[in-house]
């Protein structure tokens, strides 16, 4: 049976590298009918955290990533890598210098096959010795690590391209526990757009923040697996239950994935498209500031789900309608009121708009649409103007529906600012 494991350390946040190897991990053992193990690596006290933790955690399960049974913590197997630590000093592979335990690696050319970058082969004469336990009796990464995947009878280790200097070291530990080495699959790193490792300024940030931002989480499970990986025929949207039918080793990539942000928006905002309107305002709803009537936001919610990006932009276009202050863009203000005769074609749809007793979608187009035919106007002579008078911005749903919800008072309040600066 397939068995893989995700080895987060709770030493700091969740980032988008760690979650993309987490997802690889999970979609492999959900397409293999395997399982997925967590394993929390937190031997190193001093910088390990329980709010770290929390984060990790929370983080996996936000974006459905389950794991099989309980987490395994390092910290609470400290028996068993001293055991067998003793074990190889008994067998004359490792000793002891003062209360470290110290392994002498063999001096041969290892040849390690990895499932993505086929055979690499080190020599390990290069090595010399390696630290098994610390002074401090806690075990050192390569040695927990070894030691735990043989017990957890991990057959598969998945994990980034900067894990493949350690993998010459960890077989030589297994030979010496007289183990059999699972099967090593190094993924590409991902990389920022100018082709360097990915950094703050490119995306490297924790994926809590991803959700703070508005994105879905079957989006960024969408947008992460195509990170190194290609399920062909040039598809790029797809859900989750599809990602894990097609999923396999065979199409990772070798090379660095580039992270695009706007890639990411773009798919995000599919994902929110696909959304009923109940889903829609069940995942939007935590981003909305106040109370509103539910029948009045839905129908915000069903003017602008096809619009936004992500569910933070939903929020700022609510708050166009239920702030009371205008943030008015400059461009859009240069561009739209600040030519000839624009001020007094609003002085006219306001007066026109004043008079009408039934604030509805139909009757605002009816009076509008009247009095382009009798100033013998454009539809964009108005349209734009009023746009930009009543939201501030040159871009918007349709205008007529956007000053329905507005409602009279706001739309007419909103003009007669304007038309007085």
């Amino acid at each position: 049976m397939v068995r893989v494991r995700f080895a987060p350390s709770p030493t700091g946040s969740l980032h988008i590298g760690s979650v993309r190897t987490a997802l690889f991990n999970w979609l492999y053992a959900r397409a293999q009918s395997g399982k997925f193990i967590l394993r929390i690596e937190d031997t190193d006290k001093k910088r390990s955290s329980d709010v770290h933790l929390e984060e990790i955690i929370s983080s996996l399960k936000w974006l459905g990533l389950d794991w099989d049974g309980e987490p395994y913590f390092q910290s609470k197997r400290s028996e068993l890598y001293l055991s067998c630590a003793d074990k190889l000093i008994q067998k004359g592979l490792a000793h002891k210098d003062g209360e470290a335990v110290i392994f002498k690696v063999p001096a041969e050319r290892v040849k390690i096959y990895d499932l993505i970058h086929g055979e690499i082969e080190v020599d390990n004469a290069l090595i010399g010795e390696l630290v098994l336990i610390k002074s401090d009796r806690s075990p050192a990464y390569n040695f927990a690590c070894v030691v735990d995947d043989i017990e957890m009878k991990i057959s598969h280790v998945i994990r980034g391209d900067d894990h493949i200097s350690n993998t010459n070291k960890q077989v030589a530990l297994y030979t010496a526990l007289d183990a059999k080495p699972p099967k090593f699959a190094h993924i590409p790193l991902i990389l920022g757009p100018d082709k360097a490792p990915l950094s703050k300024r490119f995306g490297a940030v924790s994926i809590s923040e991803y959700k703070e931002k508005g994105y879905l989480p079957q989006a960024m499970v969408n947008y992460l697996s195509l990170l190194g990986w290609s399920p062909g025929n040039d598809r790029e949207f797809m859900d989750t239950q599809e990602i894990i039918k097609k999923f396999s080793l065979k199409r990772v990539n070798k090379r660095g994935a580039e992270f695009n942000e706007d890639k990411l928006r773009w798919l995000n905002g599919e994902h929110i498209r696909k959304l009923d309107l109940d889903g829609f305002i069940k995942a939007v709803t935590p981003f909305i500031k106040g109370d509103h009537d539910a029948g009045w936001l839905r129908k915000v919610a069903e003017l602008y789900r096809g619009r936004v990006k992500t569910l933070v932009e939903f929020r700022e276009e609510l708050d166009v309608f239920t702030s009371e202050d205008v943030h008015y863009r400059e461009d859009a203000v240069e561009k739209f009121l600040k030519k000839g005769n624009v001020l007094g074609i609003l002085r006219l749809a306001k007066e026109r708009m004043e008079k009408i007793k039934d604030f509805t979608v139909e009757n605002i187009e009816i009076e509008l649409r009247d009095l382009l035919k009798e100033l013998g106007l454009k539809g964009a002579d108005l349209i734009h103007p009023l746009r930009v008078a009543v939201t501030g911005k040159s871009v918007s749903a349709g205008i007529f529906e956007v000053l329905a919800l507005l409602g009279k008072e706001k739309t007419i309040k909103r003009l007669e600012q304007v038309i007085k600066k």
